[in-house]
């Protein structure tokens, strides 16, 4: 299983949406990758891979989960220190 940072994300449109399902891509340009939030999550789901932010305050690392609602599309969020926080949307947009 690779553990993966991540740097940039992609939004619907490319807007700033302060939501957590419109998060289309992830990424890290200097590691040459881009995926989609489906690639992602099943990946996750699949235990393939393990995707991480680096919090820049702190420098702790805040994992990327699956959040899943009941009659709602999973998405995309960060966990860290035993909460689900939004440090994904942080992140600069990927280019």
């Amino acid at each position: 299983m690779a553990d993966v940072v991540v740097t940039c994300i992609t939004t619907s449109a490319g807007l700033f949406i302060p939501s957590h399902e419109h998060i289309t891509h992830i990424g890290n340009p200097a590691a040459g990758w881009r995926w989609t939030k489906e690639q992602v999550i099943a990946s996750i789901d699949a235990k393939t891979n393990t995707f991480y932010v680096v919090d820049s305050a702190s420098g702790k690392r805040a994992y990327v989960g699956v959040y899943r609602q009941s009659g709602r599309p999973a998405w995309l969020q960060t966990y860290a220190d035993g909460v689900w926080n939004n440090n994904l949307l942080s992140l600069p947009r990927c280019t």
